[in-house]
């Protein structure tokens, strides 16, 4: 992708300079290399990259619960000439992702009126120990569930990612195809004009020549005119959907515009391989619609579990052996009957709390499961129907194929006829019309059949290929 990306930012640049000294030639944007510059340049896909580095900030975040702490304390009180007492105490906690806390410390006191509890000798106190969960924490807490939601946020991360990208391209894509299509009726239509052009001339001649009527050289005018008319409705069109492309046209954080003389890839050579659906990927689980779905689920089962854990007492057990300076006061001195321990017990009588974060998490898991179903029901569908249309569709244009070669030979009997004079211009008008008509819905229906394969592959999550 890192590769694409590069050679996508040398392709535009390429582009528009070699553009803006050619003004005068007719250059083709090609899809893929329109597809390239969406990915690498539009603003969209910048901020789809941003929700990767939210992850990882996240990711960050829980691992800090983890980190190391250190804490010291000073008091001291002097009085009446005295001093009462002076209790420093330093102590350093490790977390560990085992649900025990590794303990050090150090305790230096002095004074008259200390309490005896907390006095040491003039070296001071050293300990090193351990705090255990043996009830409620044991098997997890919240500093080892926010570590595993930080992960399953980051599989969230890039499956919204994934979605921002589908929906811009899929976007995009749906703009290049509208170019194609008004480009190419642009090219229809104008060929008509052509020939309306073509009638109107000869029959003014005829007339000149007294072989034609005012009213068939003004009907040949008129028909003339409404091909102009039909010309700049398309171009009305025309200049919406090149102005929709450029909406998606980004170079260094700028907007593009596309110059008069750039053109979309013809239809000839259709964006995508239509014959390809057979072999594509449906798996619903990879669609990242449905991917979200499922790591929302392991987001909140994860939570549930931190819930469930909580319905049990709490009991934290702390033992810390004690270790006394040798005479040297550099030594520490370690001796099995120095020790000091203990434990914290307390629980809720009823639980409610506890009980009730518990329900509400079974509520949201069961919502979330409701959601997923009705989501891959809705996927499924979509996606047998548009198989359905695409067969629809190939059967269709393949009928209009045939038809508009029809209409082609029939024009140009007609035509013949009326260069020796057996036929009006109205008929032929006619004739023209049908086969003018019969192109733009084949225009029609084969960018139909494009968009559908589009939505199919958005749907299928094979629209962009890493």
């Amino acid at each position: 992708m890192q590769k694409n990306k590069i050679v996508s930012i040398l392709i535009i640049f390429l582009f528009f300079v070699t553009t803006a000294f050619s003004q005068s030639d007719t250059t083709v944007l090609t899809y893929k290399e329109y597809l390239y510059s969406v990915l690498s340049q539009h603003p969209l896909t910048k901020q789809a990259e941003l929700k990767l580095d939210d992850a990882r900030a996240e990711i960050l975040a829980a691992k800090g619960n983890f980190d190391p702490k250190i804490s010291s304390d000073w008091a001291q009180k002097n009085f009446d000439d005295k001093l009462y007492y002076r209790i420093f105490s330093s102590k350093l906690q490790v977390p560990t992702r085992l649900g025990l806390d590794v303990v050090a410390g150090y305790e230096n006191t002095e004074g008259v009126f200390l309490n005896p509890e907390n006095k040491t000798d003039n070296f001071g106190l050293w300990n090193v120990g351990v705090e255990v969960n043996l009830l409620q924490g044991l098997i997890t807490d919240e500093r080892r569930t926010a570590l595993r939601q930080a992960r399953i946020y980051q599989n969230m991360a890039e499956n919204q990612r994934q979605v921002m990208l589908n929906e811009i391209v899929l976007s995009a894509s749906d703009a290049y195809l509208m170019w194609q299509k008004f480009t190419e009726k642009q090219i229809i239509i104008e060929e008509n004009i052509e020939l309306a052009r073509t009638y109107f001339i000869s029959t003014r001649t005829s007339f000149e020549n007294g072989e034609k009527t005012a009213m068939d050289t003004l009907e040949a005018y008129i028909l003339e005119q409404d091909a102009y008319v039909l010309l700049r409705k398309n171009e009305s069109k025309l200049t919406k959907a090149r102005q929709n492309v450029e909406n998606f046209l980004w170079v260094n954080n700028l907007p593009v515009e596309l110059r008069a003389t750039t053109l979309p890839e013809s239809l000839e050579q259709p964006v995508f391989d239509v014959s390809a659906t057979l072999v594509l990927n449906d798996d619903l689980a990879q669609n990242p619609i449905i991917a979200e779905k499922l790591n929302k689920q392991a987001y909140f089962q994860v939570e549930q579990r931190l819930k469930r854990e909580k319905l049990k007492p709490k009991l934290k057990a702390k033992f810390n052996p004690l270790l006394a300076t040798s005479d040297n006061g550099i030594t520490p001195v370690y001796s099995p009957s120095d020790y000091k321990w203990g434990f914290d017990f307390s629980m809720p009588l009823l639980m409610r709390s506890a009980r009730a974060g518990v329900q509400k998490g079974e509520i949201k898991l069961q919502e979330i499961a409701l959601d997923i179903q009705n989501k891959s029901n809705e996927l499924q569908n979509k996606i047998e129907n548009s198989r359905a249309q695409q067969r629809i569709l190939n059967e269709q244009i393949a009928l209009q194929v045939q038809n508009n070669e029809g209409y082609r030979l029939l024009l140009e009997g007609e035509n013949d006829k009326f260069r020796f004079g057996e036929s009006s211009v109205f008929l032929l008008n006619k004739r023209q019309e049908k086969y003018i008509n019969g192109r733009m819905k084949l225009v029609d229906s084969q960018i139909k059949l494009q968009q559908e394969f589009l939505d199919y592959l958005y749907l299928t999550n094979d629209l962009i290929e890493e």
